[in-house]
């Protein structure tokens, strides 16, 4: 193979052989990888999704490739809380395979950086613009109560019925020190679950270990818990269970992980197993008394013979004794031209 190569002057990435040559990556990580560690600061602060959308990179390519970066150790995902209370993911893509605590320790290092930035940006005591600025005047208390009920047509036949005045507190009554709150719908403690059913939501549950595209959430997962127990009542074990959901998926992959899993419950779920029919007993014989010569003894019968063992193996012993004692006495065969002789009549002579 002949190669040719001119080392650019300018407008280039550096790229490790380690990212290159590594065997467990494709073609589009590899290019998504190279492709954010070429980026300016000011662009490569976008999420990483973006640039695989610039690349062509979508759909199941964009998810198998960031798979497989996070796998390998290249990319690592963060959620964290800002300052104002809002969550964020922060995504660290590094050209060499980091660990989960190097990985940490950079981001703690980057994070610190930005913060003694926007010290040395902010002056001290300066308020936020995000805030806003505070109401003019001195806080009041909210005026509550005292509302008439809302007039409604009584002509009309309406499904809510007529809101009612509540009655003003009355200012000598004193409070309750310690009031029970009202439950709330569905608050309740959930009743236990049968132990078939609770298995069957662990099997369920379980499934995120074995492939990444049947992750189940508690409330999914407990509404296939009664499916999946149907199937350990009828003989199958967990692990069996375990092997039919996560066995043969599709090509194209999980779309829906509910309705992949609802669908192989129903579909595949095995016959009933058949109550095992007890082998009938065999039936023993009474003894009988043997009919062969000799003194009197008794056996018991199987096919309703006469004679036991012994007396039977006698018996047609002396038998064909006798029958070949009749064939010796019988005269030889003719040979096979007197029989046709005797059969067609004398040969006639030629005249």
């Amino acid at each position: 193979m002949l190669r040719h190569a001119i080392a650019p002057s300018r407008r280039y990435t550096k790229a490790s052989h380690d990212v290159v040559r590594h065997p467990r990556l494709t073609s589009d990580a590899k290019i998504l990888l190279l492709y954010v560690q070429g980026l300016t600061a000011e662009s490569a602060d976008r999420p990483l999704s973006e640039h695989a959308r610039k690349l062509g990179i979508t759909g199941r390519a964009y998810q198998k490739a960031k798979e497989l970066l996070v796998v390998n150790g290249f990319l690592h995902e963060q959620r964290q809380q800002g300052v104002r209370g809002l969550w964020a993911t922060a995504q660290l893509l590094s050209n060499v395979s980091l660990t989960p605590a190097e990985a940490a320790t950079v981001c703690r290092g980057r994070a610190a950086e930005a913060s003694e930035a926007s010290d040395t940006s902010v002056c001290p005591g300066a308020r936020d613009s995000a805030v806003g600025e505070p109401a003019i005047g001195e806080p009041v208390d909210r005026s509550v109560g005292g509302q008439l009920p809302v007039d409604e047509e009584r002509e009309k036949n309406s499904p809510h019925p007529p809101s009612e005045a509540k009655p003003a507190p009355d200012p000598a009554a004193k409070p309750d020190p310690d009031p029970e709150p009202d439950p709330e719908p569905g608050s309740a403690p959930d009743a236990p679950l049968p132990p078939d059913v609770a298995e069957g939501e662990r099997v369920l549950l379980s499934l995120r270990h074995v492939c990444r595209e049947l992750y189940l959430g508690a409330k999914e997962a407990r509404t296939l818990a009664a499916l999946a127990a149907e199937w350990l009542r009828r003989g199958i074990t967990a692990a069996q269970l375990r092997r039919v959901l996560t066995s043969e998926l599709p090509d194209g992959g999980v779309r829906s992980a509910v309705g992949f899993l609802r669908y192989r419950l129903v579909h595949k779920l095995p016959e009933e197993p058949r109550p095992e029919v007890p082998a009938p007993k065999p039936v023993v014989a009474a003894m009988i008394p043997c009919a062969g010569p000799g003194e009197e003894h008794l056996f018991r019968p199987v096919r309703g013979e006469e004679l036991c063992g012994p007396c039977g193996r006698a018996e047609a012993r002396r038998f064909w004794l006798r029958q070949r004692e009749l064939a010796e006495g019988q005269p030889a065969p003719l040979p096979w031209r007197e029989r046709f002789a005797a059969v067609n009549g004398p040969r006639a002579q030629p005249c």
